[in-house]
């Protein structure tokens, strides 16, 4: 893709996203900040990286990356395109056939003092959050300086069910938690479980939410 028309593609993806399903951003614990952090969020929708992105500040969007299947999101030189080219995404091997190339390449991200968004279940659901893949947490043992956050993304599987050709447009949250703190000497299984936990109690909106609309500023000016 010629760079020219990155931002303005990027401007038009994200602003219908927003106008076919809201991404709205609820903080529930958490505040925008760039410090570097590790989203992670549950996978329901191809639509999933498009609508985290869309409901983050102009300004943290350009210092985050959306974690993205090569497999999938490499597979046409249209998908690279929007992934890398308009999403800043990071694409990996999800084979397991590049484990350590993987966990470098997103070491990396975080410690140039950047973000990254992961979908911890490895591939998509039907509204249900599936038990975490290891990733998470041999990440954050590589990285521990990197806040956790989740976000559940609420709604967003009635939208673009798998399966189905059509979008139903409907209003979709992104609920911001707390960022999930370490405990000394915890296990795999045990710190998996509870940052599953973590992201399904966000599944219960708070009692007052601070629910924002997604930033629009122009995000020419945030293009690489």
């Amino acid at each position: 893709m010629i760079p020219l028309f990155q931002p303005a593609l990027r401007h038009g993806l994200l602003g219908l996203t927003r106008l076919l399903v809201g991404a709205r951003a609820s903080w529930e614990g958490s505040a925008p900040t760039d410090t570097p952090r590790i989203y992670f969020a549950n996978h329901t929708s191809h639509l999933d990286t498009l609508a985290v992105m869309a409901a983050l500040p102009a300004k943290l969007r350009a210092r985050t990356h959306p974690v993205a299947a090569l497999d999938y999101w490499g597979g046409s030189a249209l998908r690279r395109a929007v992934a890398v080219g308009c999403l800043n995404a990071l694409l990996v091997d999800r084979t397991g056939k590049a484990t350590a190339e993987v966990m470098d390449a997103m070491a990396a991200v975080l410690e140039s003092g950047q973000s990254l968004i992961l979908f911890p279940e490895g591939t998509r659901g039907d509204g249900t959050v599936a038990p975490f893949k290891s990733g998470l947490y041999h990440l954050s043992q590589r990285v521990p300086s990197a806040e956790l956050v989740p976000v559940f993304i609420e709604n967003l599987h009635r939208v673009m069910p798998k399966g189905m050709p059509l979008l139903v447009p409907l209003i979709c949250t992104m609920r911001f938690g707390a960022p999930l703190q370490g405990i000394a000497g915890e296990d795999k299984a045990a710190f998996l479980g509870r940052a599953r936990d973590a992201l399904v109690s966000l599944s219960r909106p708070a009692s007052q939410p601070n629910t924002q609309p997604a930033s629009q500023p122009s995000d020419q000016r945030t293009a690489r």
